[in-house]
């Protein structure tokens, strides 16, 4: 999408487009917006209009973008930061995720696989050490009951997923590390709540927080800090040339440096986009049902994750309910995010039937709130953070796979050490390059995925069932590229 610009000004030799469509984040704010933003909706930040300049001017008002701002004043307090965001921040993939804040280290196979062994150990490392920060945060922010570091399961819950860790184990043994406990069948049940736990591991080191509270908090923070914060103020452009300059609704950002912290939206930029699948993850959560939870012991505040490609994930809340999302919904078009993106509640039936069978006796609980939203998976299952090829003062990150609540506070370390410093931040070649991998064109690509994302559904659906899976389902199952080698 990088192009010459017919009619622009002629300093501007290159141009990153985005969507003319105003960007809806959500038709309506997921339950953690709701709470988080109270009875009525007020805009705390002001919307940008008029031509300014500024040192680094940050696109996206979430976790990644946010984090990077207030890593940027931490490390150069001198430093004129300007942040814009489309909605309100927080109002993306930052207000409507699962509300798990995880490690890098069930990605450690991928970090060996990228980086090798002592690189992975340093970055698992630096993630975990990204999830205290958070609980730091919300501490030293008067907001203690967002986050709770209650742990995270990555559960077995048919007999095809029991062991799906053990190469993860072989590696973190190997390089001498332990974050996880094994658990049996019996101490599964009991942590997760169900016996449709069959084995399992226990990270102590992981959250369950309030992602929309933290978001606002941390926006907050941010504006303290001395970033100029600005709302509802959309992105038409960004222009290269013999200088940058950010091109918005109501006026224009001359700056240095662009730090690009969008989410999925990046996948719009073809460098980007070569090295992600768009894909949509869905959410539901009960009513407050306190007494059921604490009948079952599923009051702890653990978050769980089962071992299927299309993830099942869950936990409690404060109030007693129970959030249960599940990934692999809508598929992008050419990784465009469409209305389609935007239809909470089309999968409620889907996954009220898998939390169901994983906790039988909230047959009754009723639904009281579904949101949807869209996923930057990246082929390489890891995030990047690069430079665009024809406009290096443009940073972008992008590729958190649907795990990005705790790497995305390691990624404000990352991105702010690139913005300020114009190095590579000591990240390996890997973690600096888009990943790639030959998939077909459109419309070809489309519909070769629908029929890989069924046949993934109905391979799971037959192993719930503990039935042999059919071998076209197999077959086409394994094409999936989002699925590392």
């Amino acid at each position: 999408m990088l192009c010459a610009m017919p009619g622009s000004d002629s300093l501007a030799t290159g141009i990153v487009r985005f969507p003319q469509r105003r960007v809806r984040t959500h038709g309506s704010r997921s339950l953690w917006l709701q709470e988080a933003l109270g009875d009525g909706e007020t805009y705390e930040y002001p919307q940008f209009e008029g031509h300014t300049r500024t040192d680094v001017c940050i696109i996206g008002g979430g976790f990644t973008g946010l984090w990077t701002a207030l890593e940027i004043k931490r490390r150069s307090p001198g430093t004129d930061v300007t942040l814009v965001e489309a909605d309100i921040c927080g109002a993306g993939a930052s207000g409507r995720n699962g509300g798990f804040a995880l490690t890098w280290w069930a990605h450690f196979t991928h970090l060996v696989r990228l980086c090798g062994p002592d690189e992975a150990l340093i970055l698992a490392g630096r993630a975990e050490r990204a999830v205290q920060q958070i609980n730091e945060f919300c501490e030293a922010n008067g907001i203690p009951e967002a986050c709770q570091m209650s742990g995270w399961v990555w559960a077995a819950t048919n007999p095809q997923q029991v062991g799906d860790w053990e190469t993860t184990l072989k590696l973190l043994d190997q390089v001498g590390a332990s974050p996880y406990q094994r658990l049996d069948r019996a101490q599964i049940a009991k942590l997760a709540g169900s016996d449709q736990h069959l084995g399992g591991l226990f990270e102590p080191i992981s959250a369950s927080i309030q992602p929309a509270k933290v978001a606002r908090a941390l926006t907050k923070a941010v504006a303290a800090a001395g970033v100029h914060v600005y709302e509802r103020s959309q992105v038409a452009a960004v222009e290269y040339g013999s200088h940058t300059s950010v091109v918005l609704e109501r006026g224009s950002i001359t700056t240095d440096q662009v730090v690009l912290a969008v989410n999925a939206w990046a996948a719009q930029i073809d460098q980007i986009g070569a090295g992600l699948v768009v894909v949509a993850s869905d959410v539901i959560a009960t009513e407050p049902i306190p007494e059921k939870l604490a009948e079952i012991g599923m009051d702890r505040g653990v978050c769980v994750s089962d071992s299927r490609r299309l993830v099942n994930y869950y936990r409690p809340t404060l109030d007693g309910r129970m959030v249960f999302g599940k990934g692999g919904g809508t598929l992008g078009y050419a990784n465009r995010i469409t209305r389609s993106f935007d239809h909470p509640g089309r999968r409620t039936a889907a996954i009220r039937s898998q939390l169901v069978r994983t906790y039988p006796t909230l047959w009754d609980a009723e639904i009281a709130d579904a949101w949807s939203g869209p996923i930057d998976y990246s082929l390489s299952g890891l995030p990047f953070f690069v430079r665009l090829r024809d406009a290096p003062s443009v940073l972008v990150c992008a590729g958190f796979s649907g795990d990005g609540v705790g790497p995305s506070r390691l990624a404000g370390e990352i991105l702010a050490e690139m913005a300020t410093d114009g190095g590579n931040a000591g990240l390996p070649k890997a973690l600096r390059t888009v990943p790639t991998k030959q998939l077909p064109p459109e419309p070809i690509r489309y519909v070769g995925g629908r029929l890989v994302r069924a046949a993934v559904a109905r391979k799971e659906r037959a192993e719930d069932l503990s039935l042999k899976p059919n071998p076209v389902d197999r077959l086409l199952a394994s094409l999936d590229p989002t699925v590392s080698d």
